[in-house]
């Protein structure tokens, strides 16, 4: 196996074994459209770090945490419902970050390459900070977990329990944050959102419980980068849309297989 590909796979994975678990509480929680603005907003994270020239990941991560947080302290205003506020950050952010980025005349910026992912080129460093941050937010959601679920079944009645139902909630958007940051390297900005939401889809239909379907959300995302992988390299198609496409290929078997039962 080229070098290149390892490192592809092992970044690949790393991030389908975190994705999926929060893809299954976006799901649950019908969190789509949240992760989809957080995505966008990835862009314009670039944006601050050609501008401050720091380490454009560094830059990715932190705007995705800053708008993650703005996000939390917008919908305890309630001016807006939810969803239309989201439809305006994502598309503003995204519009704006696209217009920044093309100001950077001087600058030689693949632009598809943060649309779409460039997975081929990850570096040993990438897959370092990667596993690094994948590993965190792993524990993170482990230590969690029992809170994510009482706030997922009923806010109310969690709160009355105890449960600091904000913070987890806050939480949760911040891990979610952190994961698109890091895997905007593997799909590119525009397709974030299906690598969390297709493979946990599709576990939804094979699942008995709760954890069940975060594992199987995982590894079905991993078998997604597996395929996309190996049909780039044959094929030579771009690895972020061909890893996605075979979640949607998973997907669909598991939906004619909960039809023919």
């Amino acid at each position: 196996m080229p070098d290149f590909l390892l490192l592809a796979l092992l970044a690949g994975i790393a991030v389908a074994l975190v994705a999926g678990p929060l893809g299954a509480f976006a799901v649950w929680r019908r969190m789509a459209y949240f992760g989809d603005t957080l995505a966008h907003s990835a862009l314009l994270g670039v944006t601050f770090g050609l501008l401050l020239d720091i380490n454009l990941n560094l830059a990715v991560a932190l705007g995705c945490l800053t708008l993650a947080l703005i996000l939390v302290g917008l919908q305890h205003k309630c001016f807006l419902a939810t969803d239309t506020l989201l439809g305006i950050l994502a598309h503003s952010t995204l519009a704006l970050g696209l217009v920044c980025v093309s100001l950077f005349t001087e600058t030689r910026i693949d632009l598809l390459a943060y649309l779409f992912g460039d997975i081929l080129a990850v570096s040993v460093s990438d897959v370092i900070t990667i596993g690094l941050i994948s590993l965190c937010v792993c524990i993170a959601l482990i230590l969690l977990w029992r809170p994510l679920l009482s706030i997922t079944v009923h806010e109310e009645l969690a709160q009355v329990e105890g449960v600091p139902v904000t913070a987890v909630r806050t939480a949760l958007m911040l891990l979610m944050a952190l994961v698109i940051a890091i895997a905007m390297k593997i799909v590119g900005v525009l397709l974030i959102t299906a690598l969390m939401i297709i493979p946990a889809a599709a576990a939804r239909r094979l699942s008995r419980s709760p954890e069940q379907m975060a594992i199987f959300a995982s590894l079905l995302g991993s078998v997604a980068v597996v395929l996309g992988l190996i049909a780039s390299y044959l094929w030579d198609t771009p690895a972020g849309p061909a890893i996605v496409l075979s979640a949607t290929g998973l997907f669909i078997l598991t939906l004619l297989k909960s039809q023919e039962q």
